[in-house]
């Protein structure tokens, strides 16, 4: 008999994926953690029954969380990653040469724990010497933190559980405190087909703090509709503004410099949500 894993995006739709094996499944102090080896996906992080990342498509949500907001800053040196305990946007981090260091602070340390063992292509450099790995409250630590950041990644799960808060406007203020001068900040925004009042809400919340505020989108299969939005906050650098001498050549299989500006040309249904 085949076993699925099934996904319930909305009341009404989901998306279902053939399973090898479960390799591990776990309720830890702020979710339920599977761990599942799927035949068209490879291994896949589910939390709270929501994919998180699979090793098959994986690297489009990495590398577009990081280079976008790395390649805008002129010379990013220190870098906080808000969530992502699976380690993909830290392994992106480091492949820029002037960031010297790199902190990851994620709620979960199970996340952190399962992601090395069961995703090591994923979670792999979270042991290098530029990584600072925190098991903290990414709300409190923002709080906490003033003007020590170029670039902050908010790399959260759906606005559910222990992410709420990552999606109010509070935390975006704090957020702008906790980064340098010239800093920008990145947060995925979920998807525009089911999402539509999250994205507009947000903008605006990120809009009213920072004076360059722009949305961006990368397909990725496994998530909800399979497009996805991230909202960027830019305190002086304008992503689409770069200079063509910034993009250093780096190892990606989805972001290159004609997508990174691309990437901020919206559909008209899209584009309408921020008005």
């Amino acid at each position: 008999m085949s076993m699925w894993f099934t996904e319930n995006q909305t009341a009404n739709f989901g998306i279902t994926a053939k399973i090898k094996q479960t390799l591990a499944t776990v309720k830890t102090d702020f979710q339920e953690l599977q761990m599942i080896e799927t035949e068209e996906w490879g291994n896949m992080l589910v939390l709270d029954d929501m994919v998180m990342t699979t090793e098959r498509d994986e690297f489009v949500y990495h590398e577009m969380v990081a280079h976008v907001p790395l390649f805008t800053h002129p010379k990013p040196k220190h870098v906080l990653v808000v969530g992502g305990g699976d380690g993909g946007v830290i392994r992106e981090v480091l492949k820029h040469p002037s960031v010297e260091k790199a902190v990851l602070v994620e709620i979960d340390g199970q996340v952190i724990e399962y992601s090395k063992k069961f995703l090591p292509s994923i979670a792999g450099t979270l042991d290098d010497p530029r990584v600072e790995v925190k098991v903290d409250d990414g709300f409190l630590y923002i709080a906490n933190s003033k003007r020590e950041f170029d670039v902050i990644m908010v790399d959260s799960t759906e606005p559910v559980g222990p992410a709420v808060n990552l999606f109010t406007e509070g935390f975006y203020s704090g957020i702008k405190d906790a980064l340098k001068d010239d800093g920008i900040f990145v947060a995925q925004t979920d998807n525009p087909w089911f999402k539509a009042d999250l994205i507009h809400q947000v903008y605006h919340d990120v809009k009213k703090i920072f004076p360059v505020t722009k949305l961006y989108t990368a397909n990725i299969p496994t998530y909800p509709s399979g497009l996805w939005t991230f909202t960027m906050g830019s305190k002086i650098h304008d992503p689409l503004k770069v200079k063509p001498e910034r993009f250093h050549e780096i190892e990606t299989k989805y972001y290159t410099p004609e997508l990174h500006s691309a990437s901020f040309a919206l559909p008209r249904f899209v584009s309408d949500l921020l008005k």
